[in-house]
């Protein structure tokens, strides 16, 4: 997936989660939401 669509993605999953109760929805959701930030910050990392 991309930056964009993993940030997407695991919001609406954390937030569905959320609002349902369902805390494995949550997780996967903060997961996929966290991969999305750590593709951004390595996407506008430096290389050496």
């Amino acid at each position: 997936m991309s930056i964009t669509s993993d940030k997407i993605s695991g919001k609406a999953k954390r937030v569905v989660g959320s609002i349902t109760n369902n805390k494995e929805l949550e997780a996967k959701g903060v997961l996929e939401e966290t991969k999305g930030k750590v593709k951004s910050n390595l996407k506008h990392t430096p290389r050496k």
